[in-house]
């Protein structure tokens, strides 16, 4: 009798998980993701085979996109903020997936009349074709900025509750999803574009969209009612929020005496204030115009006076490194002899680093608190770098500083080429070279030794665990401390510092192309990364002062960050 209750209970706690809000979000989450990345990984490589194996297109859509939401971001954090969490998860979910529907049907059209359009008015419409397809694809990405804000940022702080574990619980997990759909994703598009063709991958990626979307739709619609306090949002007017309120308020909640309201504040005890709104004043075309302005003057503002505003600063100067496996290492790799299959297996070794430090980050913050996780995970992650400062200098390294790193910007801007078989830049790499060069990789000189590409890599990939780690522990103290009105402006606006960085690090690139001054791009990374971590220490120093290196029991775990207008509990 004690086993089969026990098996029953067992039964209907998996039922209960498996319907919970919680479930559903990893659902959308996953459906979501993996649609990204498989667009992400498909259109650079459309652009590139349009353009003639050219990264031109891909460079400028890449542009375009980092621009957009560094100028952006605040502004769409505040249309976050300043609407209903349904419609706002509702309109960025259609908005972004309708617009990589759209996309893809067009590079259909361009991949199978790619000849007649560029007879057609000198190519012109072939051109705007591109246009189209780089605009389009820059509004899904915005809108899947929103997206990631509202749900990653507000939905589940609001589903976890009070409970600051459950709420580390769900970060992490929504991490791993991202790191596993980072690597299967564009697994199976390769596959599909490699055995089948660029035509077909187009139109796999647009109906998986499509039917994507409505099962998100549905996800979503299931989680907002299964969670009343999603209807309540402060700023919103009072009337709407009654309105949402009648339509799905359970009568269980009054039957336990709790209001929605109240299940509705966020971990720090903020409590939600519904003022009635005074009555609109009429303004000039001029101040109209001028709003997106004032929100985006507003938007930095509110994220400078945040009493977590250097931990924000130091997630986002991590940004701000080539020590990350994008084109950048990839070229660097091919410079040193790696070729594909080794590339691979060194992603799939960073993706496993990626989800320990994901692992690490719960149970560290269990043991130590959340402030103290970022201090460990800081000083992990640095001390892991430490191997790629050692690998700069190490046998087998190209570092030469009698090389002017601005040798082949010069080059290029004079267009004096005059030695094309020695050209191996890493912008020769990733461009693939020209008719002059000698492009394959496999051509250059072999390396005397290999030492120095494997302690950069083996600093890389441990350094992951540190990375993943810190990066959830600056998310959840942005999500636990800033009030729930301004939850998705000062998101936006970590979002448009994060694409600052990383567009300042592909600016350095540029102007410093050869291996031989990679290592000196190395340095400057460690050195930023160095500078991120030294801000945030100082940020838990003035948070928890000396009790920062002590050990703490489990009474004294929470910590929160010193504010007038939150209250702070040791």
């Amino acid at each position: 009798m004690d086993n089969s209750g026990r098996k029953k209970t067992c039964c209907e706690s998996v039922r209960d998980f498996f319907s919970s809000a919680k479930f559903l979000i990893y659902m959308g989450h996953a459906l979501s993701t993996w649609g990204d990345r498989m667009w992400n990984f498909a259109v650079a490589v459309f652009l590139v085979e349009l353009y003639g194996n050219s990264l031109l297109l891909t460079a400028v859509y890449g542009l375009v996109v980092a621009g957009s939401v560094l100028l952006l971001g605040a502004i769409i954090g505040d249309w976050v903020d300043r609407n209903p969490r349904l419609r706002v998860a509702q309109t960025s979910l259609l908005v972004q997936n309708s617009c990589v529907i759209v996309c893809g049907i067009l590079l259909m059209v361009v991949f199978q009349f790619k000849e007649q359009l560029v007879e057609l008015y000198n190519g012109w419409i072939l051109t705007a074709c591109y246009v189209m397809v780089i605009t389009v694809a820059n509004i899904a990405n915005l809108a899947s900025t929103a997206t990631s804000i509202t749900i990653q940022r507000d939905w589940v702080v609001v589903v976890a509750g009070q409970d600051s574990s459950t709420l580390a619980d769900m970060n992490a997990t929504v991490r791993i999803i991202d790191q596993l759909t980072n690597i299967l994703a564009p697994m199976l598009v390769g596959q599909i574009m490699a055995f089948g063709s660029h035509f077909i991958g187009c139109g796999f990626i647009s109906g998986w969209n499509l039917c994507s979307m409505c099962l998100e739709y549905t996800l979503l619609w299931k989680v907002y009612q299964k969670t009343p306090a999603l209807a309540v949002k402060a700023g919103q007017k009072e009337k709407e929020q009654q309105q949402e309120l009648k339509q799905l308020s359970p009568p269980r909640d009054s039957e336990n005496g709790q209001s929605p309201e109240e299940s509705s504040q966020p971990l720090m005890n903020e409590t939600s204030v519904v003022a009635k709104p005074d009555p609109p004043k009429q303004h000039g075309c001029c101040y109209q115009v001028s709003e997106p302005l004032r929100t985006l003057k507003a938007g930095w503002m509110s994220y400078y006076n945040q009493n977590i505003f250097f931990a924000g600063m130091s997630l986002a100067f991590l940004y701000m490194t080539v020590l990350g496996f994008d084109c950048i290492t990839t070229g660097y790799a091919y410079t040193q002899g790696l070729n594909g299959s080794v590339l691979s297996l060194l992603m799939g070794a960073s993706a496993v680093s990626g989800i320990c430090g994901t692992v690490a980050f719960t149970w560290v913050r269990k043991k130590c608190g959340l402030i103290r996780t970022g201090f460990i995970s800081g000083v992990a992650q640095l001390s892991c770098l430490m191997l790629c400062v050692v690998s700069v200098f190490a046998p087998g390294s190209p570092f030469d500083l009698s090389v002017s790193p601005f040798q082949d910007l010069y080059t290029h801007l004079i267009g004096e080429n005059t030695l094309p078989e020695a050209d191996h830049s890493l912008t020769s790499i990733l461009t693939g070279g020209n008719a002059t060069t000698a492009a394959p990789a496999e051509e250059l000189p072999p390396l005397q030794s290999y030492m120095s590409v494997s302690l950069l890599f083996a600093g890389v990939i441990a350094a992951r665990v540190g990375l993943w780690s810190f990066d959830l522990t600056v998310t959840q103290l942005i999500q636990e401390n800033v009030i729930e009105s301004e939850r998705g402006v000062i998101n936006g606006v970590q979002n448009s510092m994060n694409y600052l960085l990383d567009l300042l690090h592909f600016i350095m690139v540029i102007l410093a192309p050869n291996p031989e001054a990679f290592g000196l791009l190395v340095i400057i990374s460690v050195s930023f990364v160095a500078m991120g971590h030294i801000m945030y220490f100082g940020f838990a120093f003035k948070s928890l002062g000396s009790r920062l290196f002590l050990c703490c029991s489990p009474e004294q775990k929470v910590e929160t960050v010193d504010s007038p207008s939150l209250p702070t509990t040791v």
